[in-house]
Protein backbone atom coordinates (compact mmCIF):
# COMPACT_ATOMS: atom_id res chain seq x y z
CA UNK A 1 0.00 0.00 0.00
CA UNK A 2 1.53 3.57 -1.00
CA UNK A 3 1.81 6.21 1.89
CA UNK A 4 0.67 9.17 1.31
CA UNK A 5 2.26 12.55 3.10
CA UNK A 6 -0.96 12.53 5.32
CA UNK A 7 0.27 9.59 6.66
CA UNK A 8 3.65 10.65 7.38
CA UNK A 9 4.90 12.14 10.82
CA UNK A 10 5.73 15.25 8.71
CA UNK A 11 2.35 16.00 8.21
CA UNK A 12 1.29 15.17 11.47
CA UNK A 13 3.92 17.77 13.26
CA UNK A 14 3.33 20.75 10.37
CA UNK A 15 -0.46 20.23 11.61
CA UNK A 16 0.16 20.22 14.81
CA UNK A 17 2.78 23.10 14.33
CA UNK A 18 -0.66 24.85 12.63
CA UNK A 19 -2.99 24.12 15.82
CA UNK A 20 -0.56 25.62 17.85
CA UNK A 21 -0.20 28.97 15.84
CA UNK A 22 -3.99 29.24 15.55
CA UNK A 23 -4.57 28.83 19.22
CA UNK A 24 -1.72 31.40 20.62
CA UNK A 25 -3.32 33.60 17.71
CA UNK A 26 -7.29 33.23 19.45
CA UNK A 27 -5.52 33.64 22.88
CA UNK A 28 -3.86 36.90 22.31
CA UNK A 29 -7.00 38.39 20.63
CA UNK A 30 -9.36 36.96 23.36
CA UNK A 31 -6.81 38.44 26.03
CA UNK A 32 -6.32 41.59 24.28
CA UNK A 33 -2.92 41.18 24.57
CA UNK A 34 -1.95 44.12 22.23
CA UNK A 35 1.27 41.97 21.12
CA UNK A 36 1.07 39.46 18.61
CA UNK A 37 2.34 35.83 18.82
CA UNK A 38 5.70 36.63 16.82
CA UNK A 39 6.09 40.16 18.94
CA UNK A 40 5.47 38.31 22.31
CA UNK A 41 8.00 35.51 21.45
CA UNK A 42 10.66 38.52 20.26
CA UNK A 43 10.06 40.38 23.47
CA UNK A 44 10.42 36.75 25.47
CA UNK A 45 13.37 36.37 23.79
CA UNK A 46 14.83 39.62 24.31
CA UNK A 47 14.32 38.77 28.14
CA UNK A 48 16.46 36.13 27.86
CA UNK A 49 19.12 36.78 25.32
CA UNK A 50 21.27 39.81 25.29
CA UNK A 51 23.28 41.54 22.82
CA UNK A 52 21.13 40.46 19.58
CA UNK A 53 21.54 41.63 15.96
CA UNK A 54 18.25 41.06 13.72
CA UNK A 55 20.22 38.26 12.27
CA UNK A 56 20.95 36.26 15.56
CA UNK A 57 17.57 37.19 16.48
CA UNK A 58 15.45 35.79 12.97
CA UNK A 59 17.32 32.32 13.55
CA UNK A 60 16.35 31.95 17.52
CA UNK A 61 12.52 32.83 16.86
CA UNK A 62 12.36 30.51 13.36
CA UNK A 63 12.12 33.61 10.82
CA UNK A 64 13.53 34.85 7.99
CA UNK A 65 15.48 38.07 8.47
CA UNK A 66 12.90 40.41 6.47
CA UNK A 67 10.34 39.72 8.60
CA UNK A 68 12.30 39.65 11.94
CA UNK A 69 13.09 43.42 10.75
CA UNK A 70 8.91 44.00 9.65
CA UNK A 71 8.41 42.56 13.24
CA UNK A 72 11.40 44.60 15.04
CA UNK A 73 9.82 47.89 13.36
CA UNK A 74 6.50 47.15 14.93
CA UNK A 75 7.81 46.62 18.23
CA UNK A 76 10.44 49.82 17.89
CA UNK A 77 7.37 52.03 17.31
CA UNK A 78 5.28 50.72 20.13
CA UNK A 79 8.32 51.63 22.41
CA UNK A 80 9.09 48.32 23.01
CA UNK A 81 12.22 47.77 21.62
CA UNK A 82 15.41 49.90 20.51
CA UNK A 83 18.12 49.40 18.16
CA UNK A 84 21.66 50.52 18.90
CA UNK A 85 24.28 50.46 16.12
CA UNK A 86 27.60 48.32 17.36
CA UNK A 87 30.54 46.15 15.93
CA UNK A 88 30.43 42.68 15.69
CA UNK A 89 32.93 40.70 13.72
CA UNK A 90 34.30 43.74 12.50
CA UNK A 91 31.08 44.34 10.53
CA UNK A 92 28.10 47.30 12.10
CA UNK A 93 25.36 45.48 13.27
CA UNK A 94 22.09 47.28 15.15
CA UNK A 95 21.81 45.18 18.09
CA UNK A 96 18.47 45.43 19.59
CA UNK A 97 17.42 45.72 23.80
CA UNK A 98 14.18 45.34 25.70
CA UNK A 99 13.03 48.66 26.96
CA UNK A 100 11.13 49.14 30.96
CA UNK A 101 7.80 49.02 28.52
CA UNK A 102 8.61 45.94 26.61
CA UNK A 103 9.84 43.71 29.59
CA UNK A 104 6.53 45.14 31.27
CA UNK A 105 4.49 44.13 28.08
CA UNK A 106 6.12 40.89 27.61
CA UNK A 107 5.20 40.21 32.12
CA UNK A 108 1.62 41.28 31.49
CA UNK A 109 1.15 38.97 28.39
CA UNK A 110 2.50 36.06 29.94
CA UNK A 111 0.67 36.97 33.06
CA UNK A 112 -2.22 36.80 30.93
CA UNK A 113 -1.58 33.72 28.93
CA UNK A 114 -0.15 31.35 31.47
CA UNK A 115 -3.12 30.18 32.96
CA UNK A 116 -4.41 28.81 29.63
CA UNK A 117 -1.49 27.23 28.52
CA UNK A 118 -1.25 25.40 31.50
CA UNK A 119 -4.20 24.51 31.68
CA UNK A 120 -3.75 22.74 28.36
CA UNK A 121 -0.70 21.32 29.47
CA UNK A 122 -2.41 19.97 32.18
CA UNK A 123 -4.39 17.60 29.96
CA UNK A 124 -1.45 15.76 28.65
CA UNK A 125 1.22 13.63 31.09
CA UNK A 126 4.64 15.60 32.22
CA UNK A 127 6.35 12.51 31.28
CA UNK A 128 4.57 12.13 27.82
CA UNK A 129 5.44 15.54 26.95
CA UNK A 130 9.05 15.30 27.74
CA UNK A 131 8.85 11.90 25.28
CA UNK A 132 7.29 14.00 22.42
CA UNK A 133 10.17 17.02 23.00
CA UNK A 134 13.07 13.97 23.07
CA UNK A 135 11.94 12.33 19.83
CA UNK A 136 11.24 15.82 18.06
CA UNK A 137 14.78 16.34 19.24
CA UNK A 138 16.20 13.24 17.89
CA UNK A 139 14.04 13.94 14.60
CA UNK A 140 15.13 17.29 14.13
CA UNK A 141 18.67 15.75 14.49
CA UNK A 142 18.23 13.11 11.70
CA UNK A 143 16.78 15.90 9.81
CA UNK A 144 19.49 18.22 10.34
CA UNK A 145 22.10 15.47 9.18
CA UNK A 146 20.49 15.18 6.01
CA UNK A 147 20.21 18.75 5.06
CA UNK A 148 22.20 20.65 2.99
CA UNK A 149 22.23 23.52 4.64
CA UNK A 150 22.86 24.41 8.33
CA UNK A 151 19.33 26.31 9.79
Amino acid sequence: MKEHFRDTIFYQIELTAKYCKLLGAQVFEQFNIGLTVEEYTILDTLLTQKELCQRDLAKLILKDRANTGKLLDNLEKKGFLTRKLSVKNNRPVKLIEITDAGIRQAETAAKRIRPHYMAMKEKINNSEIARVGELLAELRQILNESLKIQI
